[in-house]
């Protein structure tokens, strides 16, 4: 299925506000735009790094270029069509902190970083 990123407006102000990353940001969004995916674990295939977050809570964290930074994505399987959804961008050391208070689950918290 075509995947529809949502909110890659926030990625790229991200990616202008941090130089070093734009490369592996644009690679990044080429590799979603161009992924088939099907069910959720075709994400793994396109991306192995990847985790989902909790049983229940449609997120995904992704780690894009090599290591130094996290995006959390919302994900939606539409009939044709897979919407993630951004939720959180941020570097390596700041998904550290963003775990260490528990925020990487309460979609309420999200808000102050998109």
């Amino acid at each position: 299925m075509r995947v529809n990123l949502i909110k890659e407006v926030t990625i790229r102000k991200f990616a202008q506000k941090h130089a070093p990353s734009a490369n592996a940001f644009a690679n990044w969004i080429f590799t979603i735009k161009n992924a088939d995916w099907k069910f959720p674990e075709d994400v793994k295939k396109t991306f192995n790094s990847a985790y989902f977050l909790g049983q229940s809570s449609r997120k995904i964290v992704f780690d894009v270029g090599g290591n130094k930074y996290r995006v959390i994505c919302s994900y939606h399987f539409g009939v044709n069509n897979v919407f993630p959804f951004v939720s959180w961008i941020g570097t390596h050391a700041e998904y550290t902190e963003l775990c260490k208070r528990g925020e990487q689950f309460e979609a309420e918290n999200f808000q102050n970083y998109v």
